[in-house]
């Protein structure tokens, strides 16, 4: 199939191009998309709430800014976060979390479809960053290019953490089929200080730590801070897939479910290696951590057992048969699932939908969000 997509000449001898050059990024579309349909839309659209406060957590703790300096349109104007600074990182652990902060920030751009698109006469218009838009080709001049969209751009990059900075976002129909459905909304305000992160470690333990636990102190807190953030994605998409009707938005979700399974698992396994460590100064280990966090969400979340940490009693390991839980699984090893209502009890850290708090004091945004609120 890849041979078919690439086929035409002209797409092969920018690829020849590219390969020899050591500054070229290939930047591609997104797949094509029909139309989605207003409850499917509501539900997509639901998960920009969580994607928004993954990639401002992972940006900062790995570069010490956000998106408004990254890619200040995905923002559209929303407020700058409270409380968010660079994190003591290692090396691996910080090219980790640059990695998940770039691969949130690709989620995003799925919904700024205000910007990169098919004009009118067939040209692609794209916009870079401080400079005027520019126009690429046509569909019709690249036969192929009409479905699968391989866009193809030399970008001149110095520093490959500045890729994400200078990227050029381009889209084809995806963004035009989901503009009249998944409208997007402005960033909400966030709250990802060490308080906030604080707060919902001593609701885990149900004690008062001292000091207050830091997130953004050294790879450990900062490993644990993200055990508290990511696994509540993976619910929801798990969740949304059933209740999606078109096709097009079930391959979406899934898509992002994917990316944000794979990183629960890559924190989940950097926390497994380390699982008896005890959390300095404290005298929890980082095992006893992960089950205080999935006991306090499961609680909050009012929807039964469906977060575990990385040691469980026998009978909920896989098959009955371990302690060690790696990977959060129900009896059959399958993925739980999660309602926005559930999400949005833990996110706030009211156990209520319609009370903010928590990493969102103003509450999120999007239709379903506001149905919650409203009530």
């Amino acid at each position: 199939m890849a041979l078919n997509i690439f086929s035409n000449s002209f797409v092969v001898f920018l690829l020849v191009l590219l390969s020899y050059s050591p500054n070229g990024v290939l930047v591609r579309s997104a797949p094509h998309y029909s139309a989605l349909p207003k409850s499917d839309a509501d539900i997509v659209e639901f998960a920009l709430n969580l994607e928004y406060l993954e990639a401002e957590y992972f940006l900062y703790g790995a570069l010490g800014y956000g998106l408004d300096v990254v890619n200040p349109n995905l923002t559209q104007g929303g407020p700058t976060p409270c409380g968010a600074k660079i994190a003591h990182l290692s090396p691996i652990i910080k090219d980790v979390t640059l990695q998940f902060a770039l691969q949130e920030v690709g989620h995003l751009r799925v919904w700024d479809y205000r910007r990169n698109r098919w004009c009118q006469d067939g040209r692609l218009k794209v916009y870079v960053r401080g400079s005027a838009p520019r126009y690429f080709g046509s569909k019709s001049s690249v036969p192929n290019m009409a479905r699968f969209s391989p866009c193809l751009v030399r970008l001149r990059v110095t520093n490959p953490y500045q890729i994400m900075i200078n990227d050029i976002s381009i889209f084809h129909g995806f963004i035009e089929a989901i503009k009249n459905w998944v409208k997007g909304f402005p960033r909400p305000l966030l709250n990802i200080s060490s308080e906030t992160f604080g707060e919902i470690i001593d609701n885990a333990f149900g004690e008062k730590l001292n000091p207050s636990f830091d997130p953004y102190a050294n790879d450990i807190n900062y490993l644990i801070a993200s055990y508290a953030i990511s696994y509540v994605g993976l619910n929801g998409y798990v969740g949304a897939n059933p209740l999606l009707k078109s096709t097009n938005a079930r391959s979406l979700i899934a898509s992002l479910l994917g990316v944000e399974s794979g990183q629960d698992a890559v924190i989940r396994a950097l926390l497994y290696e380390r699982w008896n460590q005890k959390v300095t100064p404290y005298t929890h280990t980082v095992a006893e951590f992960t089950n205080a966090i999935s006991g306090i969400r499961n609680k909050l979340g009012r929807g039964g057992l469906k977060d575990e940490g990385l040691l469980v009693s026998k009978e909920l390991g896989a098959e009955a048969n371990v302690t060690g839980n790696i990977l959060a699984g129900n009896s059959y090893s399958v993925s739980y699932a999660r309602t926005p209502q559930e999400i949005l009890r833990i996110v706030y850290g009211t156990s209520h939908e319609g009370v903010p708090g928590g990493f969102y004091p103003n509450g999120g945004d999007g239709d379903i969000v506001k149905s919650f609120l409203k009530n």
